[in-house]
C-alpha cells in the first residue's frame, strides 16, 4: 500500500506525524521537513502557499496516497490551493480537526486559540471555530517564543513556564475567561507541560495533532497488517533535523537516514 505523506516546515509537524504512526501503525509514511526555509509562520501567505504546493508535489510524485499538511501555517495559507492541484489526492490539514475538537470540548464556547503569528493574523482558526458555531468567541493570541523554545529543547522548568505566563496571563484573566485552549501550533505540544502548569484550572488543551490523526482515521482505510516504516526528507540540514526532531517525534532518530532534497530544483 502506498505511503501516507506529511509536510511541515521543519520538525513541529513531528508532533503530528507521532500521533498518526499511533493510529496508523501498521502504514509506511514519508515526512518532508522544509528545514531550508523554516518558520513559515513569518512568511507572507503568497510565499507559504507557493512553498506548500512545492512540498506537495515532491510527494505526490513519490507516490503518496494521502497527504497531510502538519503545519497551521500551510493549512491556513495553502490547503484549497493544494487540493485544486491534487484532486486525486486527499488533503487534510490540522486547523479543521483542531476547530472541530474546541467547539466540542468548550462548555462555554468561548475558546482561546495560540499559534505563530501568521496563523493568527491569517484568522483560520477563528474561522474555522465559528463556521462550526457562529455563537463561539475567540480570543487568539500569537506565542512565536515557544517555536525557539521547543527547538531548542527547553520545554520544562521555570522558562518556558515565565514564557507561558507571559503570553497567557492576559488571555486568562478576569471572570470571562476561555475554558478551552487550542495549540494551534505544531511546536506547541511539546511544551503541553509548561503550558498547563500555568493555566487556570478546569481548561481544556486541545492538540492539533491528536485530533489531525482522528481525522485522518475518518478518511483514509490503515494498512491491514505490520509495522509500517517512515522514509525521512529534509531539506537542509540532516544532522540539526535528526537532534532536534529527536524530542518532537520521541524516538532517536540519525542523520544517515535523512535524505537531502531540493525543491526549487524537483
Amino acid at each position: 500500500m502506498n505511503p501516507i505523506g506529511v509536510f511541515d516546515s521543519g520538525v513541529g509537524g513531528l508532533t503530528v506525524l507521532r500521533a498518526l504512526r499511533a493510529a496508523y501503525p501498521s502504514n509506511d509514511f514519508i515526512y518532508l521537513g522544509d528545514t531550508a526555509r523554516l518558520p513559515y509562520g513569518t512568511k507572507s501567505p503568497a510565499t507559504v502557499m507557493r512553498y506548500s504546493l512545492q512540498c506537495a508535489s515532491l510527494l505526490v510524485r513519490r507516490g503518496i496516497r494521502c497527504l497531510v499538511v502538519a503545519c497551521n501555517t500551510a493549512s491556513a495559507s495553502a490547503l484549497q490551493e493544494l487540493r485544486l492541484a491534487h484532486p486525486s489526492v486527499p488533503v487534510i490539514g490540522v486547523i479543521d480537526p483542531g476547530a472541530e475538537a474546541a467547539v466540542a470540548a468548550s462548555r462555554s464556547q468561548h475558546i482561546a486559540v495560540i499559534a505563530t503569528e501568521g496563523t493568527i493574523a491569517g484568522g483560520a482558526y477563528q474561522a474555522a471555530i465559528r463556521r462550526l458555531n457562529s455563537a463561539a468567541r475567540v480570543t487568539a493570541g500569537a506565542c512565536s517564543l515557544f517555536v525557539a523554545l521547543a527547538e531548542e529543547g527547553w520545554v520544562d522548568g521555570e522558562i518556558p513556564q515565565a514564557v507561558a505566563r507571559r503570553y497567557l496571563a492576559p488571555i486568562f484573566s478576569g471572570t470571562d475567561m476561555p475554558d478551552t485552549l487550542v495549540l494551534g501550533c505544531t511546536h506547541f505540544p511539546v511544551l503541553a507541560r509548561s503550558i498547563a502548569a500555568v493555566l487556570p484550572r478546569g481548561v481544556k488543551i486541545v492538540d492539533s495533532a491528536a485530533t489531525t490523526a482522528a481525522a485522518l482515521l475518518r478518511q483514509v482505510a490503515p494498512a491491514a497488517a505490520g509495522r509500517g516504516r517512515v522514509r525521512w526528507l529534509a531539506t537542509d540540514d540532516a544532522a540539526r533535523f535528526a537532534r532536534v526532531g529527536t524530542s518532537f517525534l520521541g524516538e532517536t532518530l540519525h542523520a544517515a537516514d535523512i535524505e537531502i532534497v531540493d525543491l526549487i530544483a524537483a
